[in-house]
């Protein structure tokens, strides 16, 4: 607990310390040891590994020098798998293992690929990644806890056994949360830009990595890092806003935060998903900014994530025009090698963006992962076929068409990272939606309500009545019970009308008699809404309904600013 993080830029020095070290005693005649950035780790002596037990870098590298070939490949998928347990599995999951793996369980899975991990996927409302996640794994936290203790004790029976086997899982909060019952729910990231205060943020981000430490997830794909320079739907609310500054002291925090409860972060999606308005989960979006507005727009929340010791990027099925035309950043080794590592010195792990989606099946999975892997990933997540990518893998290991430093390179910062893992206590499952843990995620959503018009300082007189656009029960629940806790008389219709509008929603879900209408995702709907007073939450959390409540009854004051541009409206209202 005590110990000082070891950034990916520390660790990959230390790696390629070690590389020297091995290399001059094991090159074979002729061979020059590759530059560290290559990835080139020989196999380490025993004397060498039997001294390495507190250097993460040093014992990965140990590690990975005693790896068969089969072993090797495993380490470098990250797929996912039916089921919501380990071993038992309906007859349905079953037959999705077969076609995805041929086998029955996700525990089989594991044994068969001699895999390094495992990505839990699910489905949630308002959801913009719906589209390729073809199962769920969670339930309730009690059932992912045993599903993530089932998947380590199969983990544990492999030859890489001794490196903790990685649980990921896409935990953003806001429209993308796979874990949504029984834990605390953070606003999302688009509230904490409105909010601007990186230490709720990461105050926020410790209790819920803490929360999904305890239920054995050791890996999150976030924070989200895209600067939402267009009006993106697909990454929308996800983002911590436009301002590449403030964007990149949340990503900070949220690292911070993440990482100092022993679950790693992976910003994504390098290099930058917020400069295109198209999805990935359809197409291949197409970034044609000029390479100097990449460098002030959409790299700096990555270079600060970078430099708050992110242990992952997570790679975009991006064609970023200025760097490499009509190649996908997942497999243009000019944006993940030349820029990503060596421009902004990350020396993580990159993990490619879900290998299912339409622009990474362009190539049958084996192809697709040997590009992704020359290119500068060290992670495949969620390939299709995990037979077929790792037969891929391993034939391409085999001829020397996908070299054997370099994948020796990737699974040793893939282990240096489960090493830097290791060790750390299992917070207890009573943490999980704690009084301290809702109080941090309360103060952010405080923080991030933004009044956009009307006076300063709402206080809604008379009862109220609130309505939303069809399919938010449960928001409009949540907003009853918390104003009637906050002391205002809430009446079926007939009150003043509080009107709330969320993700997907447009022009026709507002109303015209609203005295109130709320943006509880992005603000832009706004912009044609008649209300005299407008009001963002940003996120439908319950939090994020509480603190509404306490602005409507007058009880708190709205001191966020829209983290985004509106026309015809102020960033706030409220000036003083």
């Amino acid at each position: 607990m005590g110990r000082v993080p070891i950034s990916p830029r520390r660790a990959g020095v230390a790696v390629a310390a070690l590389t020297a070290l091995l290399t001059s005693g094991c090159a074979g005649e002729g061979q020059a040891p590759a530059p560290a950035l290559s990835g080139a780790v020989p196999t380490a002596s025993p004397t060498v590994a039997a001294s390495t037990a507190d250097d993460p870098a040093r014992r990965a590298a140990a590690l990975a020098g005693t790896l068969a070939d089969e072993d090797l490949v495993g380490q470098v998928l990250m797929p996912y798998a039916y089921g919501s347990s380990a071993t038992t599995v309906t007859p349905g999951s079953a037959a999705g293992n077969q076609a995805l793996g041929g086998v029955d369980t996700p525990a089989e899975m594991i044994a068969k690929y001699r895999l390094g991990g495992l990505i839990l996927v699910g489905f949630s409302a308002d959801d913009p990644t719906s589209g390729n996640q073809s199962t769920t794994n969670v339930d309730n936290p009690a059932q992912v806890r045993k599903l993530t203790a089932g998947l380590r004790e199969a983990a544990g029976k492999l030859t890489a056994g001794p490196a903790p086997f990685l649980v990921g899982t896409d935990q953003e909060y806001g429209v993308v949360t796979r874990i949504t019952e029984g834990v605390t729910t953070l606003p999302s990231a688009l509230a904490a830009g409105a909010a601007d205060d990186p230490a709720r943020t990461e105050a926020a981000w410790k209790a819920a990595g803490t929360e999904l430490a305890a239920m054995g997830v050791n890996l999150d794909f976030a924070p989200v890092a895209d600067v939402l320079a267009t009006r993106s739907t697909v990454i929308g609310s996800r983002s911590f806003g436009a301002d590449p500054k403030r964007a990149a002291a949340q990503v900070a925090g949220a690292v911070q935060g993440l990482q100092s409860a022993g679950v790693a972060a992976s910003v994504k999606h390098f290099p930058g998903h917020g400069l295109s308005a198209a999805d990935s989960h359809q197409e291949v979006p197409v970034v044609g900014q000029p390479r100097a507005e990449l460098d002030a727009t959409a790299f700096p929340p990555f270079r600060a994530g970078i430099d708050a010791g992110a242990m992952a990027v997570m790679s975009a099925h991006l064609d970023v025009t200025a760097v490499d035309p009509g190649t996908p950043a997942t497999f243009s080794r000019k944006l993940l090698t030349d820029v990503l590592r060596g421009e902004l010195g990350f020396q993580g792990v990159v993990i490619t963006d879900g290998m299912n989606m339409p622009p990474a099946k362009r190539y049958p999975p084996g192809e697709a992962a040997v590009k992704a892997l020359l290119a500068g990933n060290d992670l495949i997540l969620m390939t299709p076929n995990v037979g077929q990518a790792y037969d891929g893998l391993l034939a391409a290991l085999r001829d020397g068409s996908l070299p054997r430093d370099r994948l020796v390179a990737s699974v040793t910062r893939v282990l240096t990272m489960k090493f830097r893992l290791a060790d750390r206590p299992t917070p207890a499952m009573s943490t999980l939606d704690s009084a301290p843990h809702r109080a941090a995620a309360a103060a952010l959503a405080a923080a991030a309500v933004t009044q956009l018009r009307g006076k300063c300082g709402v206080q809604v007189s008379g009862p109220v009545t609130v309505t939303t656009s069809a399919g938010r029960d449960r928001t409009r629940t949540a907003l009853t019970e918390a104003l009637t806790k906050a002391g205002v008389r809430v009446v079926p219709k007939g009150g003043t009308r509080v009107h709330l509008v969320g993700y997907g929603d447009g022009p026709k879900d507002l109303a015209a008699d609203a005295a109130v209408t709320v943006a509880m995702d992005t603000p832009y709907v706004l912009e044609k809404a008649t209300s005299k007073t407008l009001l963002a939450t940003y996120s439908s959390s319950r939090a994020s309904m509480t603190a509404l409540a306490e602005v409507l009854a007058g009880k708190a004051h709205p001191t966020g600013r829209s983290p985004v541009p509106l026309t015809g409206l102020p960033a706030t209202s409220c000036t003083g």
